[in-house]
């Protein structure tokens, strides 16, 4: 299991390696799966934690055409290693993305003690960036109502999500999104659970969402379709790994599909 304790620098040289592509990639490890065993890290790798008592360390690289996108291996491996792929990919991100100081322009140092870089000029420090959304399976009786946004392959319908806006709460944000994106008004909202979402930094927290009306009138723009589905005859459903899923699969078994 993963264990948010960053190794020291000092103490440890080598142990585990996850080694991510400039586009996104990861490359596979000595067994099946993302980690590698190696004697010593590369000089610019970046400690994660510990997995199963392993210092585990980041680096980021070119990348091989052998290498498989993120989501596969979300897909491949059991769920209790995503949070290993989540952080990597999303500490890779925030390391590519803040490289100089946002306030001066000076390149930053690493904090070694923590996920931080400080400035050396202006003494601004930055953390891995994190944005938090939410993502809604709104119902009506026991249909659902799901959608497609133009990004997703044919056929496929999902839940709603957004992000939240500044000064907002979670709950408004439920409400405003479904409002804007298909004209459904929503009455009792209810928290499932959070998972994240590193694609590229996103928190996702999930809720429940009772439809007012069976009324929808899409934006045609984030969304390209929605409809209200019958648990027994549903459309293309997001991958297994996805909160998404665990919503839809969630609801079928309250219902008595599942």
């Amino acid at each position: 299991m993963f264990r948010r304790e960053l190794p020291s620098l000092e103490d440890y040289s080598g142990g585990l390696l996850v080694r991510i592509g400039n586009q996104g990639t990861i490359a596979p490890g000595d067994e099946p799966g993302i980690l590698s065993s190696v004697a010593r890290w590369p000089d610019h790798a970046q400690p994660l934690g510990f997995w199963n008592d392993e210092p585990v360390a980041l680096n980021v690289e070119e990348g091989e055409a052998n290498w498989l996108p993120a989501r596969e291996w979300l897909a491949q491996l059991p769920g209790s290693q995503s949070v290993l792929i989540s952080t990597a990919l999303q500490v890779a991100t925030w390391q590519r993305d803040h490289r100089f100081c946002g306030r001066c322009s000076t390149l930053m140092q690493r904090i070694e003690t923590e996920f931080a870089v400080q400035c050396p000029a202006c003494g601004l420090r930055n953390y891995p960036r994190i944005s938090p959304c939410i993502i809604t399976l709104v119902t009506y009786g026991e249909d659902l109502l799901l959608a497609r946004s133009p990004r997703f392959p044919p056929g496929r319908y999902s839940t709603l999500a957004g992000f939240i806006e500044p000064g907002e709460s979670a709950e408004d944000a439920v409400r405003r999104e479904v409002f804007e994106e298909v004209g459904v008004h929503v009455g009792r909202v209810a928290y499932y659970r959070s998972q994240s979402w590193p694609f590229p930094h996103s928190l996702m927290l999930g809720y429940f969402a009772e439809a007012a009306s069976r009324r929808i009138a899409i934006d045609g723009i984030e969304i390209a379709d929605a409809a209200w589905f019958s648990p027994r005859h549903l459309p293309q459903l997001p991958p297994l790994y996805s909160i998404s899923r665990d919503l839809i699969e969630t609801h079928l078994k309250s219902v008595g599909v599942r």
